[in-house]
């Protein structure tokens, strides 16, 4: 330890509270105590840690404490402070986004849903979080193609009425706005809706069979075929989700499982007795911390974004913090809240189901993970040993020219890092001293340009050194590459790719090498060949769009880079100024009818 971190264990408080560690200035991790000077001392004193706390206490060069009265404040503050600074060694959920919901203002005599990103004390209703605009849109969808809600943004009631939507027309909504329902009426409509809403099928298909018959008793069959789909529709949704109890309770069960590197979380939705939603959650890195600690972590940033449920199932939880945590979340909801770690009975079987959908989940992504690595870092690896490097390449740079008969050439220049696009690393270069269509000079000034950067003693115009290059051609276009690499004082492994039988061409070898089409090695570096590809195409493309655009319009006399601009702005296209009448080229600020008449003949007779 140094002398900042002695002096300051030394002068730890008794006291609840938050700690901050720091490296360079930088923090790295934010945790809370109940006693700040035992907690933080623990770490410097203690040494059985796990590997992620032990390659945390090796970064730490100073900390911060910040007081608090209670052990609840210093909990809020850490979920803050996490959230603030994001901290490298604390659990960071990548979708600590606001999750939307469905909205119904019932304090309005004609309620509409709208999607609102947080649930206000507002005296409106609230259903969701949903997991994102997609699965809400979905049910949005159901809702009202099931029930008669209307869209409209007008206010009502209005003061005279109007003539109803085409949504009227086609039944999906009851024309409140033409005086054909009353608002007693729409309301009943609107229960149906919260009930559906809150998972409770059972009365509103109860209710719709109720009016289903009596439409058919009155002899209204098509009303009565159209209640009955909108039956099955439901029943149809509902069997969809499994039951997992017979009460009403409103409950989120959330489990962990770890393997040695990694754990994943899962969280399943229960209403009213209904599974109605499940989420897995990955934390890399967490596979060997303490369950309860891990858990813990997540809930704070899961339920800041969130309203929790009636009761919070976990499958673990530090006893010492239970307490405050459930504190917090009643707070989180404004209401009732229970937190419970069950050992045994239902609510335990609740636990291992979900501890199955979180061990299912880890390993698909584990595969997942696999074949990613085989695609990415694992791919290097085998083109690192196909070649004879002996080292891994972890940047690699791909380059191609693009050119139409000469005209307007171009390269790019992409980057893989790790097996994988850096799209913020890629560069276009404008050929400047080469004339017509010669792409081997045309790569020896690209690539002399990109290492003169590589070599640049100025730190600022220093870009970073490839580990390897990629030319897309054949053995007369790495020549020329490897030639202006070398002039510069650079010297890095190169190959280049032969589209045709996808043969590796090296500099110091007469033959090529073929690798096997099935191999990742080759899909990688097909894949950097054909983005430096795309990349040039798309320049040249837009280049050449420009070019043909301001050519046009450079040749009329009298017409300026202002008026030319003034022109494009107003009509988007040349085509457009061309099918123009006078008086709108005059109305543009600039012009004048003798250049609205020069450009028209102009632009009519090159047509």
């Amino acid at each position: 330890m140094n002398e900042t971190l002695q002096r300051k264990i030394a002068l730890l408080p008794d006291s609840p509270g938050c700690y901050l560690m720091k490296h360079g200035g930088t923090i790295i991790y934010v945790g809370k105590a109940i006693n700040l000077k035992n907690r933080v001392r623990s770490y410097f004193h203690g040494h059985d840690h796990t590997p992620k706390v032990s390659a945390m206490i090796a970064q730490i060069e100073d900390f911060d404490i910040m007081l608090t009265r209670s052990n609840l404040e210093a909990l809020i503050l850490e979920c803050n402070l996490i959230k603030t600074h994001r901290p490298y060694y604390n659990i960071l959920l990548k979708d600590d986004k606001q999750y939307p919901y469905i909205r119904i203002d019932v304090a309005s005599p004609f309620p509409r849903l709208t999607i609102a990103r947080k649930a206000e004390r507002d005296g409106a209703r609230y259903f969701g979080p949903y997991s994102g605009t997609g699965a809400i849109r979905e049910t949005l969808d159901t809702v009202r193609r099931l029930f008669p809600l209307r869209t409209c943004t007008q206010a009502l009631p209005a003061g005279k009425k109007t003539r109803p939507c085409m949504n009227a027309e086609i039944g999906q909504c009851r024309a409140p706005c033409a005086g054909k329902i009353s608002s007693e009426e729409y309301r009943e409509i609107v229960g149906r809706v919260m009930a559906f809403l809150s998972g409770d099928d059972k009365t509103v298909v109860e209710a719709l069979k109720s009016e289903m018959k009596s439409a058919s008793d009155a002899f209204l069959y098509e009303r009565a075929a159209s209640l009955r789909d909108k039956i099955r529709d439901i029943e149809s949704l509902m069997q969809r989700q499994q039951a997992v109890q017979a009460d009403s309770r409103e409950q989120d069960v959330i489990s962990l499982i770890q393997d040695d590197l990694d754990a994943m979380v899962q969280v399943i939705q229960i209403r009213n007795g209904k599974m109605i939603a499940g989420e897995s959650f990955p934390l890399k890195g967490e596979g060997r911390e303490s369950p309860g600690e891990v858990l813990f972590g997540f809930l704070l940033q899961y339920y800041d974004v969130r309203r929790p449920a009636r009761e919070v199932i976990v499958s673990s939880l530090p006893a010492e913090i239970a307490g405050d945590l459930e504190a917090w979340l009643r707070e989180k909801r404004a209401g009732a809240c229970t937190l419970t770690v069950p050992l045994r009975g239902d609510k335990r079987a609740l636990v291992l189901l979900c501890e199955k959908n979180a061990r299912d989940a880890l390993a698909k992504q584990n595969a997942k993970d696999q074949v990613r690595w085989e695609r990415t870092v694992g791919a290097c690896k085998s083109l690192a040993e196909a070649i004879g490097m002996s080292a891994f390449p972890h940047r690699i740079e791909g380059f191609d020219i693009s050119n139409t008969q000469g005209v307007l050439s171009v390269a790019s220049m992409v980057v893989f890092i790790d097996g994988e696009p850096a799209r913020k690393e890629y560069r276009r270069y404008r050929i400047k001293t080469v004339q017509g269509a010669n792409d081997f000079a045309s790569l020896n000034e690209v690539l002399r340009r990109r290492f003169l950067r590589a070599v640049s003693e100025d730190p600022e115009q220093r870009w970073p050194m490839p580990d390897l290059v990629l030319i897309d051609g054949g053995p007369e276009q790495l020549a020329f590459a490897r030639s202006a690499m070398l002039e510069t004082g650079a010297d890095v492994p190169m190959f280049g790719l032969a589209k045709k039988q996808e043969e590796i061409f090296l500099p110091d070898r007469s033959e090529p090498i073929l690798l096997d089409h099935h191999t990742p090695a080759l899909h990688l570096i097909q894949r950097v060949r054909d983005e430096a590809h795309r990349y040039a195409i798309t320049f040249h493309r837009s280049l050449r769009g420009n070019a043909a655009v301001h050519s046009r319009l450079e040749e009329i006399p009298g017409i300026g880079p202002g008026r030319r601009k003034a022109l494009l702005a107003r009509f988007g296209s040349v085509k457009a100024i061309a099918a123009a009448a006078e008086d709108e080229l005059c109305a543009v600020k600039g012009m004048t009818r003798p250049a609205a008449q020069a450009v028209l003949k102009s632009l009519r007779e090159q047509s």
